[in-house]
């Protein structure tokens, strides 16, 4: 599993935000460190030198990933 980032906030449309620290893409699956698939980025946003992804949670309870590191598993198509 390759690090990417840190799970920062939910948003009120129910995304999730992801300071990224590696190289993401859109269609990214993002996974804690036990490989359980937490979201999918579904958009890069923010400066291109610190960006930030808006994903789709994967899980009902995203709340207890807040703060939590992710990483890529792969890509899924949209």
């Amino acid at each position: 599993m390759k690090e990417m980032g840190t799970i920062l906030h939910v948003a009120g449309s129910g995304r999730v935000i992801v300071r990224l620290t590696g190289a993401a893409a859109e269609g990214d699956i993002l996974c804690n460190s036990r490989g359980r698939r937490i979201a999918r980025i579904r958009e890069l946003i923010g400066p291109v030198r610190a960006p930030y992804a808006s994903a789709e949670s994967l899980t009902n309870n995203i709340e207890r990933y807040l703060g939590v590191s992710v990483g890529t598993v792969g890509r899924r198509k949209p």
